[in-house]
């Protein structure tokens, strides 16, 4: 018989729908001219859900409808405005551009797409990107790694604010069948890449939002993988993964030697920490004692192998760039050194080596206060005696903490100096 008419596509076939483009484009220019309010912020946002969803359904009419919204984006006046005034964009309005970017990621990454439209979109980020009104990463303006264009490796983890807003997931381990070793899943290749992701060593973003960005996108990311049971297979990449990382040189965030203002690995080494223990607890305590570091407030870079060509990059001049996120990252450092004093209570050995990193790496008096706090809780708990060598972790604690807010008062003492 004939074919019927109101049939849509295969599955496996890309789907094109009528896109009435200059719609979209008065849509975007409306609600951006409203600078925010009358809900404008959530009309876009439906926009970008709309293109989501064109995406999910390979409409290929997507990537189009992303372009005319771009296209409205980069001709708002307002760009031009704050460049001349030397003003930061709206926390609002930069979320606005961090989803077009993470929806610029999805279109330039998807597999289905043929290497002609890709190299097409990318000559248009290209030409976008020279315009000097594109915005930077942080928020600000002019024409070195702008939004877009650095979108593509921000993208992969700010994508997770979307994926946070979706309902729990459970996670299941479906065979990927081209391509692929035997036993590998969909779940498996995932959570190996995000493993990957996490741990690549990268320098810490100029700017406060780029900042806030980094630590936001890394634990949403955490939070993600924290919804997924761990089976023996899990296990495995967990184990594979943190050896490789403490072994991969200067691409590792846990490697021997990283750059001074490389960003800082606590969070992700406290997951990875909690995870591993249970299973590995040496190669556990090995990943977390590496991660302690905070090079940014040490006054001269870690002696390492200079006379390896990937060393040279982590000797550099000694100054305190501006991190913003600064306070919130020593408490990361903080929280990682409790969970390690916790998990070594009664075992003499992994006390010490702890208490070592922790007198070598933290500076903070007041976490330091916080960690012989900490310690001697853990000492005490009622439904056990006291743990003699947490105690004595606890007394060093705070004779440190004693000492370093002696050292840091202008009238102290010069005999402390010397001790």
């Amino acid at each position: 018989g004939a074919p019927d008419p109101t049939a849509g596509a295969s599955i496996d076939d890309e789907n094109c729908w009528h896109l009435d483009e200059e719609q979209v484009q008065e849509q975007v220019k409306l609600f951006l001219s409203q600078g925010g309010y009358h809900g404008s912020g959530k009309q876009l946002n439906l926009l970008f859900a709309k293109v989501r969803e064109m995406l999910k359904m390979r409409d290929s009419n997507g990537a189009r409808m992303l372009t005319l919204i771009t296209e409205q984006f980069m001709a708002d006046p307002r760009l031009s405005l704050w460049r001349q005034q030397g003003t930061a964009m709206t926390d609002k309005y930069r979320q606005l551009w961090d989803e077009l970017g993470a929806l610029w990621m999805c279109i330039v990454l998807n597999p289905h797409c043929k290497l002609e439209q890709k190299a097409s979109w990318l000559k248009q980020l290209k030409k976008w990107n020279s315009v000097d009104v594109c915005p930077w990463e942080d928020g600000n303006h002019g024409n070195e790694l702008p939004n877009l264009t650095n979108a593509l490796p921000q993208g992969a983890n700010a994508n997770q604010e979307n994926v946070g807003q979706c309902k729990s997931l459970e996670y299941q381990h479906l065979p990927a069948h081209k391509f692929l070793e035997e036993g590998e899943s969909y779940l498996t290749l995932a959570v190996e890449v995000a493993l990957i992701g996490l741990g690549q060593q990268r320098i810490m973003p100029d700017g406060l939002y780029a900042q806030e960005k980094v630590c936001r996108n890394e634990e949403q990311l955490i939070s993600k993988l924290q919804e997924i049971e761990l089976d023996d297979t899990l296990v495995k990449i967990f184990r594979k993964q943190a050896v490789f990382l403490l072994e991969a040189g200067p691409y590792s965030g846990l490697g021997e030697v990283i750059h001074r203002e490389s960003v800082p690995m606590h969070t992700f080494a406290k997951y990875l920490f909690t995870s591993l223990l249970p299973h590995d607890a040496e190669l556990a305590y090995k990943t977390a004692l590496r991660a302690m570091r905070l090079l940014v407030l040490e006054s001269t870079a870690p002696s390492g192998d200079v006379s390896r060509p990937q060393h040279i990059a982590s000797v550099v001049p000694n100054r305190y760039p501006r991190w913003f996120t600064l306070s919130h990252i020593e408490s990361q450092q903080c929280e990682l050194a409790s969970t390690m004093l916790t998990a070594a209570k009664g075992d003499v050995r992994r006390l010490e080596t702890v208490l070592e990193s922790i007198q070598k790496n933290i500076h903070s008096s007041s976490h330091i206060f916080k960690l012989a706090q900490d310690a001697f809780k853990i000492a005490t708990l009622m439904d056990s005696l006291p743990d003699i060598t947490l105690l004595k972790v606890s007394l060093e604690l705070g004779l440190q903490t004693a000492l370093t807010a002696a050292l840091s008062l202008p009238s102290s003492n010069p005999a402390l100096h010397k001790l």
